[in-house]
Parts: structure tokens; sequence; C-alpha cells
């Protein structure tokens, strides 16, 4: 039986060289691969091409890497809370491909089950088409998508077994799972890690399948983005 088991990020992710193509799941900073961020960033990789639904904030996540200067390019839907990001696109420092979320994930998924595209009729008519083939179906026209290709995918789990078994929790669940499957190699964070056997198989959401390793993380800080609550008005009396 294949070991999956590492014993930190630093030893998950020790080979994941310069211009490595690279998913990271979470949305937001909702399920972010913290520790394998930090390990990379320790690391100092460099020329990485990112996969990620957003590229974090200036002081978190993939903001990180961001300020270490060792992002290539970004293939992200939402970039808007990063001012480096921001600097750094305009500087023409760091290439960006924006695409529309629902292809992200979809594209994702087109890896996982060995799909070499996809059509899809977001983006059309619009600058995401530029360079793209668009082809009709039954009077709609879609665009063709590649399918990614990842030469890792950082994913972050509440629960996870030895066998590579994952458990998301709540909104932690977003892109994690689509970019389990979608990577050659697919390392996971857990904050619980427990023996075969403990997950209830109905709640499993990535079969170990498709983890590769798998190691308990620690100090997770599970930052907000923004906060927005009501001003605490007097009720009537």
């Amino acid at each position: 039986m294949i070991n999956k088991v590492f014993k930190d990020a630093e030893e998950a992710v020790k080979d994941i060289k310069d211009n490595a193509v690279v998913m990271l799941g979470g949305f937001g900073l909702c399920g972010i691969p913290e520790n394998c961020i930090a390990a990379l960033v320790k690391k100092k990789v460099k020329g990485l091409t990112c996969i990620s639904n957003n590229a974090g904030v200036d002081d978190f996540g993939i903001g990180l890497m961001l300020q270490q200067k060792q992002v290539k390019k970004m293939i992200s839907s939402y970039v808007g809370e990063n001012a480096e990001f921001e600097r750094q696109l305009l500087n023409g420092e760091l290439e960006v491909e924006l695409i529309p979320q629902g292809t992200l994930a979809t594209r994702c998924m087109a890896a996982g089950y060995g799909m070499p595209a996809i059509f899809t009729p977001a983006g059309v008519g619009t600058e995401v088409a530029i360079g793209k083939e668009v082809r009709e179906f039954k009077g709609k026209a879609y665009l063709l998508e590649y399918a990614f290709d990842a030469d890792f995918a950082l994913v972050k789990a509440w629960k996870g077994d030895t066998e590579g078994n994952l458990i998301f929790k709540d909104t932690a669940r977003n892109f994690n799972p689509l970019m389990a499957m979608a990577g050659k190699i697919t390392i996971a964070e857990v904050e619980e890690l427990v023996a075969p056997g403990e997950l209830d198989p109905t709640y499993i959401h990535t079969p170990g399948i498709y983890v590769h390793r798998i190691f308990k993380g620690e100090n997770y800080e599970k930052r907000i983005e923004q906060r927005t609550v009501r001003k605490n008005t007097p009720s009537p009396r």
C-alpha cells in the first residue's frame, strides 16, 4: 500500500519547482491551503502559474507569494482585493488570465474527468472569447475552453484519513473538490487526520483515489476577507 501521509507542508511541497503550474483551492480566504502557501513562500520557488478563484489579499493567501514575486501568471475569476496584484498587473510584471467563475470550475472538472476540453456559452461576444474557437450548437454560440493541465493541486479539507479520503466543511468545500480531482499530484492539508474507516463513507466529498499526499495542518488563521455588520440601532419601544 502506498503511504500518502507526509510529515508537514514543507515535505509535501518539496518537489514543486520553478515554473510549475499549481492549482490552489478556496474561495476568497475560505478554505485556502494556508500551510502549503506558507511552505511555498519559505521555499522561494519562482515563476509559478497559479490557478485560483482569486489572488488572496495583500498579506495573506496567494498575496504572500505575490509579495515575494513568486507568481508569473494568475488564472483567476476575481482579483479585486489585492493592491500588490494590481500594481504588478499595471506595471506588466504579472500575466493575468481572467475567466468566468463557472468556466474555471468546469475546466477543473474536465481535467478531473479526463476530458480535453468543454464548450460553454460563458464569455461569448466578450474579451474572454478573443482568439478562441466558437462553435454553434442548435443555434447558440459556445466557446471552446481547454481543460486545465496543472502539475499540482493544493487543497484544504476539514477531515481526511490516511488513504486520502476528504471531507470539506460548509462553504470551504467551494473549489477544493474540483481541484482535488484535477491535479497531476494532489496535496491535501487537513485539520484532522484519522485512520481509515473513521470517516463515514456517506459524507466523503473527495475519494482518496484523487489524493496523492496528505498531512495534518496547523495554526490555521481562517481569516475573513471582509466583515460587514449592521449598525447597532436601538429597538423601538
